[in-house]
């Protein structure tokens, strides 16, 4: 079903909308993919908070024209499936994930603001640990001090507290 010139308009403005505040964009081809397959990969993107839409290649040159993901216009050939994401690590690691189970999708390239990569690059970004699991490393790391520090002045009192009990006991007996 063909769309109007409305209708591309809209969906060009769209896409424009979620290109604004992406750090990732996911190129990749899904020929020979049935339905049971893209309906489970769309649920995961959804959970995951990436977006994740077949989209005709003009309209998305059109859309990324004048961005920082304008590099991407020349991979963009062949029915492709297109993952944005504002986490710059989800959409690769959704895409990926899913390849990796479902031959039918073929990851074909990928781009972050001004800077086109391959599909091992795209790999290599998915195996990377994402925002939050950064996060909670980091916020671990920079706990560690402080809890060693509380252990360590919280060992005084124990060890006087002990020694008081084993004069009591030594007494007692």
């Amino acid at each position: 079903m063909s769309l109007n010139l409305e209708e591309k308009k809209a969906v060009v403005a769209e896409l424009g909308e979620e290109l604004v505040n992406a750090q990732t964009i996911v190129v990749a081809e899904y020929r020979g993919m049935g339905v049971v397959g893209m309906t489970g990969l769309r649920a995961k993107a959804r959970a995951n908070g990436v977006y994740l839409r077949v989209l005709k290649n003009t309209l998305v040159r059109r859309a990324v024209s004048g961005t920082a993901f304008e590099g991407l216009t020349e991979q963009l050939v062949g029915p492709l499936l297109y993952g944005i994401s504002k986490d710059p690590v989800a959409a690769a690691k959704v895409l990926a994930d899913f390849a990796k189970t479902n031959d039918k999708l073929v990851i074909k390239a990928g781009s972050m603001p001004n800077f086109v990569m391959t599909a091992n690059d795209v790999a290599n970004l998915a195996n990377m640990p994402s925002r939050d699991e950064l996060l909670a490393k980091l916020m671990g790391t920079m706990q560690a001090p402080v809890t060693q520090f509380v252990r360590t002045l919280n060992e005084v009192p124990t060890k006087f507290v002990r020694g008081l009990a084993a004069v009591r006991d030594k007494q007692a007996a």
